[in-house]
């Protein structure tokens, strides 16, 4: 067998001629791969792959043998978009028998897809008499030959399944989750994931020069994002630093760089070696179920797509149109703001999650974003119409959808909600300096969930009286690791000099589960949401938790301090925790002005813990996403069960109006911060049963104060000792609830 590099340079020949017939570019292949037998399928409308060309089997069978996705070897490769290696192909289950190729004498097959912007346009494959695995080198080979056939495959004809597939202009319906609340209608733009226009280079030395000034460029580009287009960061964030540091050291990971120079010394172009080690981390991708792994991935391919930019010279992207919502199978952090920067309005990532860097980035910067939405990448084209429609589900049931190309009946009402909600956000803003009573004039504290410095901003934009949740974790999650006391402190003494005296509650690392502790495995549990996570880790690991604890006292400096533990299951959990802070709290000079030490009310074994607990703790607040699934014993992240059990419950409301009362009786404070607070109806109902802080996302802050604006109290709590005493059996008090609210005006 010949090297790649000879293979390229006769193939680079071959193609300057004009445009190869398929026929010659086979006969090529076979003769230098030293394989008896080459084809080429292209694909065809409905999903169908025909051979376009081949070098040893029958002539006759050229346009007649057709596969369709799915079907045989062939058919395989081209729905999974994953290369197979046989070394006795017609002994695979799927092998399809096809009489009139003459392909009985061979054994071995090698099939890789041809593809275009995550499209497969065909499938190029090899076979030979001798049973064997090909090497490693073969295989490299013939995916660079695949890159070249894109365009000669188009020219044949092949389809990629796009404008003439069946179905492509019929509207389509996503679901997904929520990421960051919020309401889309626009066109649709689709990252560039275009061919390079060069592929191979003559000159190796030339090519590897280019990489090495282009990687310069983009690690200067990645400064310039740090500092000018990530709002509210300056020059001394360290939150998006956090967020990015760890991105931008894959600039100089050995191993991609190493794949990237043998493929330009195989005579591919810089731009063409680029690519191609890209789509081989698409690949990979695929495969890895760890969400941990899988982040350091996705910033491996967005530095690629970066790096291919740079390559290109530069130049200035093309405009967003206005609206423009974003769809990408993954996005990295950069590319994230690089597109936020051209503007656009609503983002979707097939493959996102929530602790992610995208998801992180994009509550920080306020653009609706919904994860999941699985098959819409392959659904949509550039240019196609979609609402994104990421408004809070008001049971946890599919909470978010992504219309593609949606009726004009569906547009027209889309765009009749987008317009009344611009109205009433409008006549929100003018309550943005009031303070937050109902109309009895009861007042309720109102107060934001948090997890970036960068997200301070939003206290003074909603009116927000304070952070009622600090979540530590997730700057770690950013960053990837734990950091150390003094990077701590600088990131918790920030957050306390924005909130500029307004109280603060930070609460301690809420990892494992679906976080998972950087720097280390995912244990094997058969149940995360109940094993070994939050304050459990920090207990077992009390150097870890003293780290924190030590770094929050730091940086109180002589002010206020709020402390709250997660996930305790026992009163003795929480008093071994309370008692490490109170250690770090003689070490530490200057000491707080003040030190409230409190707990989060998730595990249900706590209500019989109660009086025990209240003689302990300075404050509780409740987390209802957990509380929920742990009293109903349903795993909120499990789709059979989305919307089956309400927050609105007659059994979720008894525990609240339990708590409450008790809380109220030994004068220890009492907040929500779950989901539920953020949505006006759950919010009211709260405010009914006696809960006086509320701690919710930035979008929840004004919606959440109209409502309370609008009930009279004392009315409201006796439609609910009704409801509770009559509707006992119900499995929900949500519809009742909802009519008196609409009865009496209440905007929820």
């Amino acid at each position: 067998m010949s090297t790649p590099r000879h293979l390229l340079a006769r193939l680079r020949s071959l193609m300057a001629r004009g445009a190869a017939p398929l026929s010659e570019i086979a006969r090529l292949v076979a003769s230098e791969l030293v394989a008896e037998v080459c084809s080429i399928y292209a694909m065809r409308p409905g999903d169908t792959l025909e051979l376009a060309a081949t070098e040893g089997l029958r002539p006759e069978s050229v346009g007649r043998t057709r596969l369709r996705v799915g079907e045989g070897i062939v058919g395989l490769v081209a729905a999974t978009s994953h290369p197979m290696n046989l070394a006795d192909a017609q002994g695979h289950p799927d092998f399809a028998y096809r009489p009139e190729t003459g392909e009985e004498p061979y054994a071995s097959m090698l099939a890789v897809p041809v593809r275009r912007a995550g499209r497969t346009l065909g499938v190029l494959a090899v076979q030979n008499r001798a049973p064997r695995l090909y090497e490693t080198d073969e295989v490299e080979a013939l995916e660079t030959v695949a890159m070249l056939l894109v365009e000669p495959l188009a020219a044949a004809g092949a389809s990629d399944g796009g404008e003439e597939g069946v179905g492509a202009t019929l509207p389509r319906r996503f679901t997904g989750s929520v990421l960051v609340p919020g309401l889309v209608l626009g066109p649709i733009v689709l990252p560039g994931a275009h061919a390079p226009r060069r592929l191979l280079a003559e000159d190796p030395e030339t090519e590897l020069a280019r990489l090495a000034h282009a990687l310069e460029s983009m690690r200067r580009g990645l400064d310039e994002l740090i500092t000018d287009r990530l709002p509210g960061s300056g020059k001394t964030s360290p939150e998006a630093r956090e967020v990015l540091e760890a991105y931008r050291l894959v600039a100089s990971d050995p191993g991609w760089l190493r794949r990237v120079g043998e493929a330009i010394r195989g005579g591919l172009s810089a731009e063409a070696a680029v690519h191609r080690v890209a789509g081989e981390l698409r690949d990979r991708m695929r495969r890895i179920v760890d969400p941990y792994l899988r982040e350091r991935m996705a910033d491996l391919e967005d530095m690629a797509g970066r790096l291919l930019a740079s390559l290109d010279g530069g130049s200035e992207p093309a405009a967003v149109p206005e609206g423009a919502i974003l769809l990408a199978r993954r996005l990295g952090p950069a590319e994230l703001l690089d597109w936020h920067g051209r503007g656009i309005a609503g983002l979707v990532v097939e493959e996102a999650s929530p602790a992610g860097h995208a998801a992180i980035l994009a509550r920080a910067i306020g653009i609706p974003a919904i994860g999941g939405a699985r098959g819409i990448i392959e659904a949509a084209e550039a240019g196609d119409e979609a609402i994104l429609d990421a408004e809070d589900a008001p049971r946890g049931g599919p909470a978010a959808q992504v219309i593609l190309r949606p009726e004009q009946e569906v547009r027209l009402s889309y765009q009749r909600a987008m317009h009344a909600r611009s109205e009433r956000r409008a006549g929100w803003a003018a309550l943005r300096g009031l303070p937050s009573v109902t109309r009895d004039g009861t007042r309720v504290r109102l107060m934001l969930n948090v997890g970036l410095a960068l997200e301070l901003a939003q206290l003074e934009a909603t009116g927000a009286e304070g952070i009622g949740l600090f979540r530590t974790e997730i700057a770690m999650l950013a960053r990837g690791a734990i950091t150390e006391v003094q990077e701590q402190a600088s990131v918790y003494g920030r957050v306390l000099d924005e909130a500029a005296g307004r109280p603060v509650v930070f609460r301690t690392l809420d990892l494992g589960g679906d976080k998972l502790l950087p720097g280390s495995p995912p244990p094997e549990e058969e149940n995360p949401a109940m094993g070994w996570r939050s304050l459990r880790i920090g207990l077992d690991r009390p150097a870890l938790l003293r780290r924190q604890l030590r770094a929050l006292l730091v940086a109180a400096a002589g002010r206020p301090l709020s402390v709250m533990f997660p996930m305790v299951a026992t009163v003795a959990e929480f008093c071994t925790a309370r008692a490490l802070l109170l250690v770090e709290a003689e070490r530490v000079h200057p000491a707080p002005e003040s030190l409230q030490i409190g707990t989060m009310l998730e595990v249900p074994a706590l209500m019989w813990q109660l009086p025990e607990l209240l003689r302990e703790a300075d404050f509780i607040s409740v987390g209802t996403n957990d509380l929920l699934q742990f009293l109903f014993a349903a795993d909120r992240g499990s789709p059979l069960l989305a919307g089956r059990y309400d927050v609105l419950s007659p059994a979720m409301l008894s525990l609240l109006a339990d708590l409450t009362a008790q809380a109220q009786a030994a004068g220890v404070p009492l907040s929500v911060c779950g989901e539920a607070a953020s949505r006006p109806l759950e919010a009211i109902t709260l405010a009914g049963l006696g809960v006086a802080t509320l701690s919710m996302p930035a979008s929840g802050i004004l919606p959440v104060k109209a409502a309370l604006a609008a009930v009279d109290l004392p009315a409201f709590r006796e439609l609910l000792t009704a409801l509770r005493r009559t509707g006992a059996a119900e499995p929900s008090l949500r519809e009742p609830i909802a009519a008196w609210a609409r009865e009496h005006d209440v905007p929820v």
